[in-house]
């Protein structure tokens, strides 16, 4: 028999509602780039939940109806998932609080998608060093940070906020103190990307060692937009068609497996905060494997490859 349990009767809005949540966030001193995304998430919600509805009136039917609208208006499965976990921990916050009674909310099921890496050929085209007598500096910056993302499998949000002064040239490590799970990382270079670093320290004109290793034309701090569409345009310039500052840390990751990189140092390396999360990741490049699997014939390599015939 289900307990009886008290609403609060001073009811609030929708969008109240969601600006409590909002408030909660901003007190758990989550990242302003995580409550934008929330923001996003509202205005899909108010095109369905009348944003002046009383909060209360959302039951297990109407989270049901707003699932099949999503499926309805919307192509992609990934989307439609992202927007339901949203509204899902929108909706136990203000459960939790007391103003909505109570109900089961599922996600759908969506299909994995295969990781996208980059090719040899398109890694061998990015790397390639440029003369640095003759191309501009953004040009140059852009290969040192191609062969750091590559080399460390580090964020986007983590290679902007690196500084000068987290490079450590002595032990070949960089200290990296932005991350997703706020933890910080020390990240282990090898000698050629602790070479690049070097060189390319001679030419970045910085003031003092609390400035940024990569910057602007300015030498002020990248943001995520000048960072993007510079890598971007330096893909283009190099020919290679598919782009991306995440798929280095996929290709990063798929290279350390392929050539015999011990997962638990991988998930170490990446920041990832326990083992399964490296596994699924490395789930997600099985096809990848698979090759090296056929390649790799254990039985063929121990047997006579004399096949008995049935009858």
């Amino acid at each position: 028999m289900k307990k009886l349990q008290m609403l609060i009767s001073n009811t609030i809005t929708f969008e109240e509602g969601c600006n409590k949540y909002l408030d909660n966030c901003r007190q758990r001193n989550l990242r302003e780039g995580t409550i934008n995304h929330y923001k996003q998430s509202y205005t899909q919600f108010y095109k369905f939940f009348n944003p002046e509805m009383p909060v209360s009136e959302i039951t297990e039917s109407s989270y049901n109806n707003y699932v099949l609208y999503l499926r309805e208006s919307l192509n992609n499965d990934i989307s439609i998932n992202s927007y339901l976990r949203d509204l899902i921990t929108t909706l136990h916050f203000l459960m939790n609080e007391g103003y909505i009674l109570p109900f089961k909310m599922k996600a759908i099921k969506v299909d994995k998608t295969r990781v996208e890496t980059y090719t040899e050929d398109e890694l061998r085209l990015l790397l390639q060093k440029p003369n640095i007598k003759n191309c501009k500096y953004v040009e140059y910056q852009s290969w040192v940070m191609t062969n750091l993302l590559f080399c460390t499998g580090v964020r986007q949000r983590s290679l902007m906020n690196i500084k000068i002064k987290d490079l450590d040239f002595d032990n070949n490590l960089i200290y990296v103190s932005v991350t997703k799970n706020r933890k910080p990382l020390l990240v282990p270079i090898n000698k050629t990307m602790g070479n690049i670093l070097s060189e390319f320290m001679r030419y970045r004109q910085y003031k003092t060692s609390d400035d940024y290793l990569f910057c602007n034309v300015f030498g002020q701090q990248l943001v995520k937009s000048t960072c993007y569409h510079m890598l971007y345009s330096y893909n283009k310039r190099r020919g290679v068609n598919t782009t991306g500052i995440h798929r280095y840390r996929h290709t990063f990751s798929k290279q350390w497996i392929l050539n015999g990189g011990n997962v638990v140092t991988l998930s170490r390396l990446l920041g990832h905060s326990s083992l399964q999360i490296t596994q699924n990741y490395i789930n997600l490049l099985v096809s990848d494997v698979a090759k090296q699997v056929e390649e790799i014939n254990l039985i063929d390599m121990f047997s006579d490859k004399k096949y008995i015939k049935m009858r």
